[in-house]
């Protein structure tokens, strides 16, 4: 009897304690949020009241990084982008960063040289241990533009019309990497306390499929990774031009190239026409047979590992603000697959598309050419959502594939190959850093963002995530009709201006709920 009351009164004393912790981490919480909550808004209002009276000096800055022409696509342009690199690296030690400019070696040309590929900036500004660290990711190369390419202006003068800013790399990306460091440089200039400390690592070659990057920040993991508490990723859009979004997850892809052969060379179709069997008939019938009229790819066993809908993720489609009409318009096309909202997102981000891309080997020239193509190469991706498997994605497609071109009994010789295949990638939107961005979004546009996914494969945030093993966001501040890698690429100067003030909001916020995180798990670890 006495060990049974001893035993009990030591875990009612324990339940006891327990709920005083908890009372006292709400207090302590509570507490700090009134305290901090006017100095902060006082802080935030002198923030944006500089960022606004230096907009001319930070368009002045945009233009000279636009006027840049890195095009990472063109070797003949890689000192350009160098340029670029070293420009940016320059911007960053006036901050008073200690930057490095680390090599990737070499790339081999086609005609056999050898080309010495743009540096990538590691950068680091603070290291108070008691603050969190921030890495930043983003990238200063471009995509090829030409004004007769049908621009409206020269590509690589910023120039400003009807509220936007027009320049190739305005918003893909050089646009969100100095709207972060201004954000930085308005800390410094009004000599306010850095909330964070930062890191940087910018590239030069994101536009090429990023070579070196993965082993460099393998090798990296260990020593500039290792004290990063938090990844940020600015590369992508807004969902719409009105309503700010945070983007939590990408889907992944993995290309196709089918190839069937005939015989050794191409052939006289009034010689041989209908008397063999046509290579270019047989891969028709093969990518026909992918997908059927509503677009549900037809490959046994793909949607398998598709994860079940639940009502929480039903709820966030909901209530994201999507426009058909104006999708419809920004596409150019007339009609979807799919006339609600929901199911639109849902087969745009959390389920499977598969898409014809073209074919190698046909006559695609004006005009009409009467020959029998003899090998041909059909190109298709599929793109690829959580829990699917790249591997077992292959398997199903090329089983499927040489099922279907057995029952043609053709004699041509049919070949599948996988030449690039990339994760997708999803965050936990409830995380620390996905809050911060929230309530910082909240501060700075007055309303709740948009949680999104992008349908496009991003690879970075995944080789991130995998590697690291830290938290990773993606944090876009462009418009949807940005237009990047197409003609007229924009940001509006509206948003290069709310996005730096959202940058530095955010720096605040995760600096306070990191430091709340950390003074609760004190007190826990006291009791």
């Amino acid at each position: 009897m006495y060990m049974t009351n001893a035993l009990l009164f030591n875990i009612a004393n324990c339940v006891l304690n327990l709920q005083i912790l908890i009372v006292s981490v709400v207090m302590l919480l509570l507490e700090a949020g009134r305290s901090s909550s006017s100095s902060a808004s006082g802080l935030g209002n002198q923030i944006f009241q500089y960022i606004d009276l230096h907009q001319n000096e930070f368009i002045k800055i945009l233009k000279e990084w636009v006027a840049v022409e890195s095009d990472s696509v063109q070797p003949r342009l890689t000192q350009e982008v160098t340029r670029m690199m070293e420009i940016a690296a320059a911007r960053l030690q006036a901050l008073g960063a200690t930057v490095e400019l680390a090599q990737l070696g070499t790339s081999q040309l086609p005609d056999g040289q050898s080309l010495l590929l743009p540096p990538l900036i590691l950068a680091e500004l603070g290291k108070d241990p008691q603050k969190p660290t921030v890495c930043f990711y983003g990238h200063l190369d471009v995509q090829p533009a030409k004004k007769e390419d049908g621009w409206e202006t020269d590509p690589y003068t910023l120039t400003e019309t009807d509220g936007n800013l027009y320049g190739r790399g305005a918003s893909d990306n050089k646009g969100p990497v100095l709207a972060w460091i201004n954000a930085v440089e308005t800390f410094k200039a009004l000599k306010l306390d850095m909330p964070v400390n930062f890191k940087f690592i910018i590239e030069g070659l994101e536009e090429v499929g990023s070579p070196g990057l993965e082993k460099l920040i393998k090798d990296k993991n260990q020593l500039f990774f290792s004290d990063v508490d938090y990844i940020v990723i600015s590369d992508n859009l807004w969902l719409s031009n009105r309503k700010p979004a945070l983007t939590y997850g990408t889907r992944g892809s993995i290309c196709f190239f089918v190839e069937v052969q005939g015989g050794e060379r191409d052939l006289h179709s009034g010689t041989f026409g209908g008397i063999i069997h046509e290579p270019i008939t047989d891969l028709i019938a093969l990518l026909d047979s992918l997908v059927d009229i509503s677009g549900r790819i037809l490959i046994p066993g793909i949607y398998d590992d598709v994860s079940i809908l639940t009502e929480e993720e039903k709820k966030l489609y909901e209530s994201v603000e999507f426009d058909v009409e104006e999708h419809k318009n920004i596409s150019g096309v007339k009609k979807f697959l799919y006339d609600n909202k929901e199911e639109i997102l849902m087969n745009m981000w959390r389920y499977p598309s598969l898409s014809i891309h073209g074919i190698e080997g046909a006559f695609h020239e004006p005009g009409i050419k009467t020959v029998i193509p003899i090998r041909v190469i059909g190109k298709f991706s599929i793109r690829l959502v959580p829990h699917m498997n790249i591997s077992n994605v292959e398997h199903q497609v090329k089983q499927y594939l040489e099922d279907i071109f057995s029952k043609r009994s053709s004699p041509n010789k049919l070949m599948v190959s996988v030449p690039l295949g990339a994760v997708p990638w999803l965050a936990d939107i409830n995380n620390t850093l996905y809050t911060a961005a929230k309530r910082a979004i909240k501060t700075v546009f007055g309303q709740d963002p948009d949680m999104i996914r992008d349908g496009a494969t991003i690879p970075i945030a995944r080789m991130f995530q995998n590697i690291t093993k830290k938290s990773v966001m993606m944090f876009p501040i462009g418009d949807a009709d940005a237009g990047e890698h197409s003609q007229n690429e924009k940001i509006s100067r509206s948003n290069y201006f709310q996005g730096t003030k959202l940058f530095a909001t955010f720096f605040l916020e995760i600096a306070k709920l990191h430091e709340q995180l950390q003074e609760a798990s004190t007190m826990k670890t006291t009791n």
